[in-house]
């Protein structure tokens, strides 16, 4: 009975009922008045407490304020992680490409023929091919014998395919271009490529104004040691056009001219100059072809 008594007593005193008033402390006038109950204030302090734990791990789930909270991190990094890795691997291969680009526009633009390394590679290439067959022999009739010989002896002196046969790409870019004169002037050293001559040499007046041959876009201006200052213009339909040993370049890489735009002034640059000239290239698909075959300069 003394057991059930104090169960009871102590049921009751949760459930007992007090007030909370507020008074104002010089005239005792009475502003709130709350009726409360331990059992109310303990319901009261136990959903504050859930309700404070919810919103913490909300904003921890889904807000950005979770990436203040130390470790945590943002769920997007990976993401960005590879995208920028991807990106690098893009522009790393761009890149590499335009250096091997300008590497060869630096090659032609100095004079190097690189066709008899090339077809070195490619004759060791296809003896290393064809060592697995070596076995096989093959017959060739009279006629085929002389069908070769007499092509082969018309093609003989033709180093850089410029025979009377076109191919027809090559044949509808030069009907389509309209070459402007870059320079008027006396032609003392002629195109020829057999001692590696891949231009023309203008020789004029002092000071006269270098124009472009068609519209395009610089893509080298600088100084050699050789050629002296060099700027070279790529053009539509795969024409590049390369103008040596200027005084002046009036024009800078990026820059875009127009045919008959001034870009150089002649000059004496480079140690391979022996006068006021202008050695003038004119390429096609990265091959040299002779500019007087399109451009008239006296």
């Amino acid at each position: 009975m003394q057991k059930g008594k104090k169960r009871e007593r102590w049921y009751q005193k949760l459930r007992n009922k007090y007030r909370l008033v507020i008074f104002h402390e010089e005239t005792f006038e009475e502003k709130l008045s709350f009726r409360l109950s331990r059992l109310n204030v303990f319901v009261l302090l136990v959903s504050l407490s859930v309700f404070l734990v919810f919103i913490t791990i909300y904003i921890i789930a889904f807000t950005s304020l979770r990436e203040y909270i130390p470790g945590y991190t943002d769920i997007t990094l990976n993401s960005r992680v590879y995208e920028m890795v991807r990106r690098a691997d893009s522009l790393e291969q761009v890149f590499r490409q335009k250096d091997q680009y300008i590497n060869n526009i630096r090659r032609i633009i100095d004079g190097y023929d690189d066709q008899s390394d090339s077809l070195e590679a490619v004759f060791n290439v296809r003896m290393i091919r064809t060592s697995a067959i070596d076995t096989i022999r093959m017959t060739r009739s009279e006629q085929d014998s002389l069908l070769r010989l007499e092509f082969e002896s018309a093609e003989r002196f033709n180093l850089y395919g410029q025979g009377n046969l076109l191919p027809e790409s090559r044949r509808r870019a030069m009907q389509t271009a309209n070459f402007f004169v870059p320079l008027k002037g006396l032609i003392t050293n002629k195109f020829n490529p057999s001692n590696k001559h891949f231009g023309v040499d203008v020789v004029s007046n002092a000071n006269e104004a270098i124009k472009a041959v068609l519209e395009g876009t610089v893509i080298f201006a600088d100084w050699t040691p050789d050629k002296g200052y060099v700027i070279g213009l790529q053009h539509a339909g795969n024409f590049l056009s390369v103008y040596k040993h200027n005084a002046v370049l009036l024009k800078s890489e990026g820059d875009q001219v127009k045919a008959g735009e001034v870009i150089a002034i002649v000059g004496d640059s480079g140690e391979l100059s022996s006068g006021p000239h202008l050695h003038f290239e004119l390429w096609f698909n990265g091959m040299p072809i002779n500019p007087e075959d399109y451009i008239g300069f006296e």
